[in-house]
């Protein structure tokens, strides 16, 4: 291992070279100090050309920093990651077809550095099928030039699967946050883990170069050794970066890293709004017990919600990043969470929602056709990419997507609990026609799940045949307020009913004696039947 400085680490990228980067999003455990050094080196010697940029989870502050750096025509030819959102520059030279682009899965990407590293051909997954991952539609690809191949469709007796081929790679950057002198490194400060272990493991196999920014240096041999989660064996530079900030959002919070716990009051209500009304009624559906991911976006209240509600000791909740209870973050520092029981690393995370682990997946919607397929990646000259979106709408039991009816300019009001449009939104997102398939409403209905799409005014389900609409708000009209606003009309159902009025109302809800009444659901047979035996005494 050898100490250089954040300019010498980008001197060692050359022309042509696939860099993978580490960290999430908002910046959770991204190796910034690298990435602007980068940028830096082609601003000033117009070197290194036609990289390949790839993140496992889109990584950016929706302006200038994360994987922004890359964007300089010449620097980067593509383009590799489950989102471009956080990005924007490096988006709008995808929409521009400057550069190659795929956004495939964050689980099959995590997933798929194991695979990597291990030395296997690639990764087998039924994630992606039926929407534009799966090669019969986009393969994953979002600009014209973006060639095919990367996903393959193979049939496995009698089951159809997808194949991803393994990734080039050259350069890895990594972060941590102390380094010894032997390189070893520690994530003590980290708000998330990633994949940290496998990204090098997979680079040293195929003999590229790991470089590690951390936040400090400490002596040989004094790092906890269970706390070391790259071994010095696997690392060839250190930057040390003493300004290293745990988020883009926040230098540091001990409760993002699980250091310390806050009280429940600590954690911030969502002011009452339409987001929180349907976040709100989302939370209905939860059950003592449950296993559940909040999504990105609207979805990611229903934490600030079940705080207020006094259950996040009665329920569990997860996000894709390795958090296992207590309360995701919402806001620009989403990805990580505060209180929570356990952290795993994220493709163990992503092997947990694959495998069916989830009983409640809790997701954002952006378009939705009359059958119940979802578009959340794309829209026109806006690629977003899907994140987590396909591995947890695909395996959970049962997925509640938020949103409001409408877009744009919505106001929406509640007085005396009935529900006043005071102006509707510019943009509709109920449309006979989707741009891209993220969620499959076909391969729902094969596997079984319970489908529900909350808004702020009605709520549907998805049927054997499309969407069913089953409640509306106090106040609202289904011709006017409703199916005005939508490119089709679906079937109301025969005992369609009134939302819950302590929805709309800027008071506590005291849904806890109603989530804790549910029937409790437990995986194992042998476990319910001990259980409701031991009752029954």
């Amino acid at each position: 291992m050898r100490i250089i400085d954040a300019d010498e680490a980008a001197a060692l990228v050359q022309d042509q070279d696939a860099v993978l980067v580490s960290g999430s999003g908002g910046g959770h455990a991204v190796p910034e100090a690298l990435l602007a050094a980068l940028g830096r080196r082609f601003e000033r010697e117009g070197l290194p050309r036609n990289l390949t940029a790839i993140s496992v989870v889109g990584v950016g502050d929706r302006k200038s920093l994360g994987a922004d750096h890359f964007a300089k025509p010449g620097l980067v030819a593509r383009s590799i990651s489950s989102a471009l959102i956080d990005s924007p520059a490096l988006m709008r030279m995808a929409v521009a077809d400057q550069i190659q682009a795929y956004t495939i899965p964050q689980g099959v990407l995590s997933q798929l550095m194991r695979e990597m590293a291990g030395g296997r051909p690639g990764l087998l997954s039924k994630t992606g099928l039926y929407t534009f991952i799966d090669p019969r539609q986009l393969g994953g690809r979002q600009t014209p030039s973006t060639p095919e191949g990367f996903v393959e469709l193979k049939e496995i007796d009698g089951e159809e699967w997808l194949f991803y081929r393994p990734l080039p790679l050259n350069v890895v950057f990594l972060r941590g946050t102390t380094v010894d002198e032997d390189g070893n490194v520690t994530m003590e400060e980290e708000a998330v883990l990633g994949e940290m272990l496998a990204m090098a493991q997979a680079a040293r196999r195929v003999g590229g170069t790991i470089i590690v920014q951390a936040k400090r240096l400490a002596k040989r041999g004094t790092l906890p050794p269970k706390q070391v989660k790259i071994p010095g064996i696997l690392v060839d530079f250190v930057v040390i970066e003493p300004e290293q900030r745990q988020t883009y959002a926040t230098a540091y919070d001990p409760s993002y890293s699980g250091q310390l716990r806050i009280p429940l009051d600590g954690i911030r209500a969502l002011p009452f709004s339409p987001r929180k009304v349907v976040v709100r009624r989302a939370a209905m559906e939860l059950y003592a017990g449950a296993v559940c991911n909040l999504g990105a976006g609207i979805s990611t209240g229903l934490a600030a919600v079940a705080a207020e509600e006094a259950l996040l000791d009665s329920v569990v909740l997860t996000n894709e990043q390795g958090v296992i209870g207590g309360a995701p973050i919402t806001g620009p520092d989403s990805g990580g969470g505060q209180n929570y029981q356990a952290m795993v690393e994220q493709p163990s995370q992503f092997d947990f929602y694959d495998g069916g682990g989830l009983d409640l997946a809790f997701l954002s919607f952006a378009e939705v056709d009359a059958e119940g397929n979802v578009n959340i990646s794309r829209f026109g000259d806006v690629i977003v990419g899907v994140g987590g979106f396909i591995n947890i709408s695909q395996n959970a039991r049962t997925v509640v997507f938020s949103g409001t009816l409408t877009a744009g300019g919505l106001d929406v009001q509640w007085k005396n609990g009935r529900t006043e449009i005071r102006q509707e939104g510019r943009h509709c997102k109920f449309v006979s026609q989707l741009e891209q398939v993220c969620f499959s409403a076909r391969l729902s209905r094969e596997r079984g799940q319970k489908v529900l799409f909350v808004t702020e005014r009605a709520v549907f389900r998805v049927g054997k045949t499309g969407l069913e609409l089953i409640e509306i708000a106090p106040g609202v009209d289904v011709e006017r307020d409703i199916f005005a606003n939508m490119d089709f009309r679906v079937p109301v159902a025969a005992d369609l009913r009134e939302m819950d009025p302590r929805i709309f109302s800027e008071a506590k809800m005291g849904i806890r004696e109603d989530v804790d009444a549910r029937p409790r659901v437990y995986r194992s047979p042998r476990l319910q039947a001990w259980i409701e035996t031991r009752e029954a005494q």
